[in-house]
């Protein structure tokens, strides 16, 4: 009997049986179990450090923290802060409502892609400020910047990413492997 967890394998994701009893009876934004999800396989075959921030309240943390940014954004009177909040803002939001995950409208991109996105997206959150300048003009701006980009980071390292759907890209089509139990 192999012991070694499901996301450390080298194959492809599949789609995991769940009983009856622990699909209906785990529900909610705190549910870890295989009815939450399709484990993601990991990022560079490291990443998360850890699984234990549940999917949904990182969906949750995903659509605060781009709407943070567009808000900070918009709320500044400097033209370039504007835009770059706007910009970013809108991408954040994107990604949200297009990931393959519970709280999306549409499941679309894979949940590896996704936390890739979170990183490199965090990461331009908080250098835009400084790369495009308006660090001293709109420093109210730059610190929703730097602490929602910080915190997205550190979020996405402590994530337990899970597909709802188990879309994934390859040879330029979407595969769906079903509904988990399915």
């Amino acid at each position: 009997m192999d012991l070694t967890p499901d996301w450390h394998k080298k194959t492809p994701r599949e789609a995991v049986p769940v009983p009856l009893a622990v699909s209906e009876s785990r529900k909610g934004l705190w549910d870890k179990s295989a009815a939450a999800g399709i484990p993601a396989m990991p990022l560079f075959g490291v990443l998360p450090l850890r699984r234990l921030i549940p999917q949904d309240i990182h969906s949750l943390l995903d659509y605060q923290g781009a709407l943070s940014v567009l808000g900070a954004g918009l709320l500044s009177r400097c033209a370039v802060a504007r835009a770059a909040g706007v910009v970013l803002g809108c991408v954040g939001l994107s990604v949200s409502l297009l990931t393959d995950y519970r709280l999306s409208l549409r499941k679309l991109i894979p949940i590896e892609v996704h936390e890739c996105i979170d990183h490199v997206w965090s990461l331009k959150v908080i250098a835009a400020p400084f790369l495009l300048g308006y660090s001293r003009r709109s420093r109210w701006t730059t610190v929703v910047n730097v602490v929602v980009g910080a915190s997205t980071i550190l979020g996405s390292l402590f994530t337990d990413y899970r597909a709802q759907r188990g879309v994934q890209w390859g040879k330029g089509h979407v595969t769906d492997l079903g509904p988990v139990g399915g």
